[in-house]
């Protein structure tokens, strides 16, 4: 009967996990900084050059048959997760050097997934043999497969720097790498100078490793400050952008798109753009087509006498056309058990010197299995050479034994031969007596000897070792080596994006619901008449034009602004402000300013205190009594989802009501217990930006503001219905110009409001004309 054994679940649960996590990162997702390959793809290529043999000069095989003794002998996974690593192995576009040679579809730039694994058929490119065709000279380690019925690899015998020259993409826990591929030649020189010893540094390498060469072309924007700061401290971003040129003939020009970043979906980024033309943003472009066959090729008409120019910048702002690719230089390292890496962040030098390493240890090891099997053989041409001078005497020894067990043992007693000697001349087919084969036998003797003292002499100097790693490095530089597709640094002349140049100037109507359904629409009859949902009512209506920005206010003191024409237009309820920013659960809309001088209608202080910021201003009134003046140009501007803050609010205090002013505007604000008061705005300090404000009605406990309004005379004021029906107007002649912070004057002692009057805000602001409805 077994014990039970107590664990505390944290102790176990954190074990386990690390367990898991280790796994991930050794045997699944991170490459070796040796021969630069995740587990399944070494275990890929090394399944079709030893199980199938699947070579450059063989024949295809079905990417099935790979991916079946893949799975089935070394990596036990998912058959999908082992043909996609294939898959990718084989484009063009993801890696610089592909490994797989494919038939068939293996996907395309565009997207498109590669046909099933039974369709397409796979072999080996040349310069994958390059990493496997030492792997049968005991040049590497091997370990038990995962059913210990086969040893794999540790590592493959990688004749270059794959991790460098390929890249390589890994998701593991907690850690990733993300290395862009780079030109072999550049890297070839690299390490040839890290060799020759003129390169001391990661920022000496870069003389000869230019940067990033990636396999879609287009141009790195980096500068060499910038890359070295990357490749010294293994990480960062590296930004890229396509390339293109102009066409032009009698009628238009034509913008041509000849490449695009590395690792963008060519069809999602014609499609981004499609939908940018078709939506006016682009109005400069009238057609957009795809020519592209083996090369990229994008066409863009234009309009007569539209800047070429104006267009790419607005598609590098707008669209993945320039993007970023995230550097994380991160490897396995060898420790000092062979069987185990560890993983590490690595800078250029560092990677370079440790697959140096490797290499001249990978040579060395070859050239002593070499060296054995030449040792071996010479061992047996040795004594062939003296059956050529006592050929007699062992013909009669032969001749007079039993059988081949007993001449064995008789020749080995009178010639000092081994056991593998004996067997050879044994073995020995009569026709090699002959004077001209026994001749061949001298001269292969004397070839081999040579050869086997060059490699002594190689291996017991470091320096001749290190001269055949280079040799060998140049070699395969002038097999393999491509011109560079990549082009680095930024274009003499960068472009200029200017907002306005792409936004067609149009007159449309604003409307914003208290609800917070905002739509914009070219005309209506009348505003009872527009569409909105149901219980909901208009809030704002402004005559605008397309180009023009708008804020809207929202209630936890956020400030959120679009331009008009990004606004959905339509003739239904239009889109919930939710859906164009991200907004706080529960806040409502309580203002909305349209960013245009014919909006800014106020009367204007007449004496402004000097350290007061010019007008207009974002005003704003919260629910305990606060009021907050601030400048209201820096939110004229465009802001992101999260929207800009407006209003610093307390606990349990939300904004009730944003305005814009001059300056010059009376404040009427009644409390919900009956207090109201009105009071010059210009008494509210003027603040620099967000904050809490000042007090604007001093309140009783319990009490909060029910109304507020900016009123330009004192005329006017906020309209509120009382506990018993009656409606008041606080404005200047009804109740008197009181201070801020005063209490105001109490209109009843018993009950609250209940009603306060608001007609939608409707303004001209930013329109030529108001034809098409009343503004």
């Amino acid at each position: 009967m077994h014990a039970v054994q107590q664990i505390a679940l944290s102790e176990t649960a954190r074990e386990r996990y690390l367990s898991y996590a280790m796994s991930v990162i050794t045997s699944r997702a991170l490459p070796d900084v040796r021969d630069g390959l995740k587990p399944v793809q070494r275990r890929i290529l090394y399944t079709m050059f030893h199980e199938l043999g699947l070579g450059v000069g063989s024949r295809y095989r079905k990417s099935a048959a790979v991916v079946g003794d893949v799975m089935g002998k070394y990596h036990p996974h998912g058959d999908q997760s082992i043909y996609d690593a294939l898959v990718r192995m084989a484009q063009p576009f993801s890696l610089l050097a592909p490994l797989i040679d494919p038939q068939g579809n293996f996907g395309s730039l565009d997207g498109d997934p590669p046909a099933a694994m039974r369709y397409t058929e796979c072999r080996l490119s040349a310069i994958a043999e390059e990493l496997l065709r030492e792997i049968r000279k005991d040049t590497v380690d091997y370990r038990p497969s995962y059913d210990g019925q086969r040893e794999e690899p540790i590592v493959l015998p990688a004749q270059f720097p794959q991790l460098l020259v390929n890249g390589v993409e890994g998701i593991a826990v907690g850690l990733a790498t993300r290395i862009p591929p780079h030109n072999l030649g550049e890297v070839i020189d690299g390490c040839v100078a890290l060799i020759d010893g003129t390169a001391h540094s990661t920022a000496d390498l870069t003389r000869h490793i230019l940067g990033p060469d990636l396999p879609t072309g287009g141009r790195i924007l980096n500068d060499r400050q910038e890359l070295i700061r990357i490749y010294e401290e293994g990480h960062g971003s590296v930004r890229m952008r396509g390339e293109w040129t102009t066409e032009a003939d009698s009628r238009r020009t034509r913008v041509i798109i000849t490449s695009i970043p590395y690792g963008q979906n060519k069809a999602k980024l014609i499609e981004r753009i499609g939908a940018d033309v078709e939506e006016k943003k682009l109005p400069q472009v009238v057609d957009l087509r795809d020519e592209s066959t083996d090369d990229v090729r994008i066409v863009l008409e234009l309009k007569p006498g539209a800047s070429p120019e104006a267009v790419m910048a607005y598609l590098y702002k707008r669209t993945p056309l320039e993007t970023t690719f995230p550097v994380q230089m991160n490897a396995l390292v060898p420790t000092e058990r062979l069987d185990i890496a560890t993983p590490e962040r690595l800078d250029l030098k560092r990677m370079l010197d440790l697959w140096l390493e490797f290499r001249n240890a990978t040579i060395r090891r070859r050239y002593e299995h070499d060296l054995k099997l030449l040792e071996q053989r010479i061992h047996i041409l040795e004594a062939l050479a003296q059956v050529f001078d006592a050929l007699d005497e062992i013909l009669v020894i032969i001749r007079a034994s039993e059988g081949k067990k007993d001449a064995a043992k008789k020749l080995m007693a009178r010639f000092s031969f081994d056991e593998v000697q004996t067997e050879a001349i044994l073995d020995l087919q009569l026709y090699k007596l002959a004077r001209l084969e026994i001749l061949v036998i001298l001269d292969e003797l004397e070839n081999k000897r040579a050869e086997a003292a060059e490699i002594r002499a190689i291996l017991s100097s470091e320096a001749r070792l290190w001269e055949v790693v280079k040799r060998e490095l140049l070699e395969l530089k002038a097999l393999y080596a491509q011109p560079r597709r990549t082009i680095l640094g930024a274009p003499g002349e960068e472009l200029t994006y200017d907002e306005q140049a792409y936004v067609e100037k149009e007159d449309t109507f604003v409307i914003v619901t208290r609800g917070g359904w905002v739509k914009r629409q070219s005309s209506f009859t009348e505003v009872g008449r527009i569409r909105v949902k149901e219980h909901d009512e208009v809030g704002w209506l402004y005559r605008s034009d397309t180009t023009t920005t708008l804020s809207l206010i929202v209630s936890d003191g956020t400030a959120y602004t679009m331009r008009v024409g990004d606004i959905p237009a339509t003739s239904g309820h239009g889109s919930p402000i939710s859906r164009l920013f991200t907004v706080a659960d529960g806040a409502q809309i309580v203002g909305v300013v349209l960013h245009h001088p014919t909006s800014f209608t106020g009367p204007r202080d007449p004496a402004p205190p000097p350290e007061d910021p010019p007008a207009p201003f974002f005003v704003g009134f919260t629910r305990l009594g606060r009021v907050v003046r601030i400048p209201a140009e820096p939110y004229a501007e465009e802001s992101n989802r999260s929207g800009r803050r407006f209003v610093r609010l307390d606990d349990g205090d939300a904004l009730i009501l944003a305005e814009v002013a001059m300056g010059g505007e009376r404040v009427s604000i009644a409390s919900k217990g009956g207090n109201v008061l009105v009071f010059p705005l210009r008494e509210a300090s003027a603040g620099k930006g967000p904050g809490k404000g000042t007090t604007a009605i001093k309140l009783k406990d319990g009490d909060s503001v029910f109304a507020v309004a900016l009123v330009p005379d004192e005329e006017d004021g906020v309209k509120v219905t009382g506990p018993n029906g009656k409606t008041w107007l606080v404005s200047q002649d009804e109740v008197g110009l009181g201070g801020r912070a005063d209490t105001g004057r109490q209109l009843f002692r018993r009950g609250e409001f209940a009603t306060w009057h608001r007609e939608p805000t409707v303004r001209a602001g930013g329109a030529t004309e108001t034809e098409g409805g009343e503004a």
